[in-house]
């Protein structure tokens, strides 16, 4: 039999600890990071939060909801947290959603029931910021972790996709909706994508695929909180609030990739600008 030598064993302890130290020290740096990207919709929440325990006075719930994003992204950009390129980015996804909230309200998926003077055909203005708050995470997380991307698809495969899969969010209410599709379509064309990201000097890689199942997974939980303090409102949460339909996750999902999609194309197309203006 065999035995391991005794003086051996403290030298294993330690390197373990020291190992289990390390981890622990990435981890929380990986956590700090992620909670300054999310200072935006961190906010957001914040202020469903206080403006549902405790009404402010002047102006009803929705348009204080609205001055305090507004406020918001101003002192983001003034304070340098954000760049005026992800300001850009924020006000394009808020145009996006807001559209998308537009159709959705009026075919009764979901309402906004309260009052509110910057209400459009019954849509609070402040609701865009809820789909701009993903894309200022996106931008952020991207700066902060120095993200790449690995084995990414061409331009003409990324576009048509993240255009159908927006597009489904429309059209599956008159035709068949083909979102699993889309999703088995996004594996496909994903499957040897990575991103690769750095914590504290060191480079680590996930398959970006599982990255939109956490990222949408985590929304999901974000908007159970949002709907708990009546951000929006869904049918069946009319009389009293419910746990939101795990299926959501799915389109969650698709959400974000529509979101990384848009935001990857446009630091690519960036960088190639800045690339030829340096050439020259």
């Amino acid at each position: 039999m065999v035995h391991s030598d005794p003086l051996c064993q403290p030298l294993v302890v330690r390197v373990q600890q020291w190992t289990i130290v390390r981890a622990l020290k990435q981890l929380i740096r990986f956590g700090w990071e992620q909670t300054l990207s999310c200072v935006f919709p961190v906010v957001i929440f914040a202020s469903l939060a206080l403006t549902k325990l405790a009404p402010l006075p002047l102006l009803p719930r929705y348009d204080w909801l609205l001055v305090i994003c507004l406020f918001m992204q101003w002192w983001m950009v003034r304070s340098g947290l954000e760049t005026r390129d992800e300001l850009k980015v924020i006000t394009l996804f808020h145009a996006i959603g807001l559209v998308l909230e537009l159709f959705k309200v009026h075919i009764g998926s979901w309402s906004y029931p309260e009052e509110g003077y910057t209400k459009l055909f019954g849509v609070p203005l402040y609701s865009g910021f809820m789909y701009a708050s993903v894309a200022s995470y996106l931008c952020q997380a991207w700066r902060r972790l120095k993200v790449e991307l690995v084995q990414w698809p061409p331009f003409w495969m990324v576009v048509p996709l993240a255009s159908a899969i927006y597009l489904n969010f429309f059209t599956h209410h008159y035709w068949v909706d083909v979102r699993w599709w889309l999703s088995v379509l996004v594996m496909l064309v994903f499957w040897r994508s990575w991103v690769i990201y750095e914590v504290g000097g060191v480079r680590y890689r996930m398959p970006l695929v599982l990255s939109f199942l956490l990222i949408g997974f985590f929304i999901w939980i974000a908007e159970n909180i949002a709907t708990f303090f009546g951000a929006w409102q869904y049918p069946n949460q009319a009389k009293a609030w419910s746990l939101v339909h795990v299926g959501k996750v799915s389109s969650w999902c698709l959400l974000v990739i529509v979101s990384f999609l848009i935001v990857a194309t446009l630091k690519q197309v960036k960088g190639r600008y800045l690339h030829n203006e340096q050439s020259l």
